[in-house]
């Protein structure tokens, strides 16, 4: 026989149910994995399948945009000769070690001057002048200083990492808590230990924001670096095919780079995400 007692906890039992039920947020589809999977291969299958479209009923003609198989066929053909892969590694490492350079020396610049008043009277108008100076500007006065080899290439592509990273980080150093940097004081840290135990950590986001823009950039200088008398490379294979009038290698080389562009990128968000959930 049911009593009050019984009656009174399974109304409890509910209710609490209940109230879990409606404080646990609901997850809506586009916040789930594969619908964000599905979501970002939906645009560039409509790509493809509109690229396919207008191929296949001439409404361009073939010379000007190939079909999606004749750049599939490019790619085997490159690919069975290895100098797809030799040049998708090539160029790969040439972004890597610019991208390192560059990035490197953007934060140290980027925290005198975002720290210093001094460094930021000194530095920052010189800086601001230089980013402005368009990529293939560059080259000429690189080839003279650096002749044609490697160090031309990469120092080339440093100066595109730089300037993201140095802009992003002495921004966020000005806009530090200065409580939080009393409170680091406190505790006895001065100088480069305030700098990596305060400041850093506290404009971890805006760091990692820089990184990902000046992997964006390096990219983008990549193209101007291959052309300083390179013979290998997707940059490279790029303009050789414009060159000879081979519209299927450059559209792949064009595909070659969004794909490595893209995958470099998303190497740097799993380590914002491991970065964030350690320092946040």
């Amino acid at each position: 026989m049911t009593t009050v007692s019984d009656q009174q906890t399974a109304a409890s039992t509910r209710s609490q149910r209940a109230a879990t039920t409606a404080s646990t947020p609901r997850r809506s589809l586009l916040d789930r994995r594969g619908a964000a999977v599905v979501g970002g291969l939906l645009l560039p299958a409509l790509l493809l399948l509109g690229w396919q479209l207008v191929t296949t009923t001439g409404l361009v003609l073939a010379y000007k945009l190939p079909t999606p198989a004749s750049v599939w066929a490019a790619a085997v053909d490159l690919a069975s000769n290895g100098d797809l892969y030799l040049y998708t590694a090539i160029s790969t490492q040439r972004v890597l070690l610019g991208f390192a350079i560059g990035s490197a020396l953007g934060l140290v610049v980027g925290a005198v001057v975002g720290l210093s008043r001094l460094g930021d009277v000194l530095l920052s108008t010189t800086l601001g002048a230089i980013r402005a100076v368009p990529s293939l500007a560059w080259v000429p006065l690189l080839i003279l200083w650096l002749k044609i080899g490697e160090e031309s290439k990469i120092t080339l592509i440093a100066i595109g990492a730089f300037f993201p990273v140095y802009t992003t980080v002495s921004a966020a150093l000005r806009h530090v808590d200065p409580h939080l940097v009393e409170a680091g004081r406190v505790y006895g840290l001065r100088g480069v230990s305030l700098l990596t135990g305060v400041q850093l950590p506290a404009v971890l986001p805006s760091v990692v924001s820089g990184l990902r823009l000046a992997l964006a950039q390096s990219w983008l200088f990549l193209v101007a670096a291959e052309l300083i008398a390179s013979s290998m490379g997707l940059g490279f294979l790029l303009v050789d095919s414009g060159n000879n009038g081979r519209v299927d290698r450059m559209i792949l080389a064009i595909v070659m780079l969004a794909l490595m562009g893209k995958l470099t990128d998303a190497l740097i968000g799993l380590l914002e995400r491991r970065v964030l959930r350690r320092w946040t």
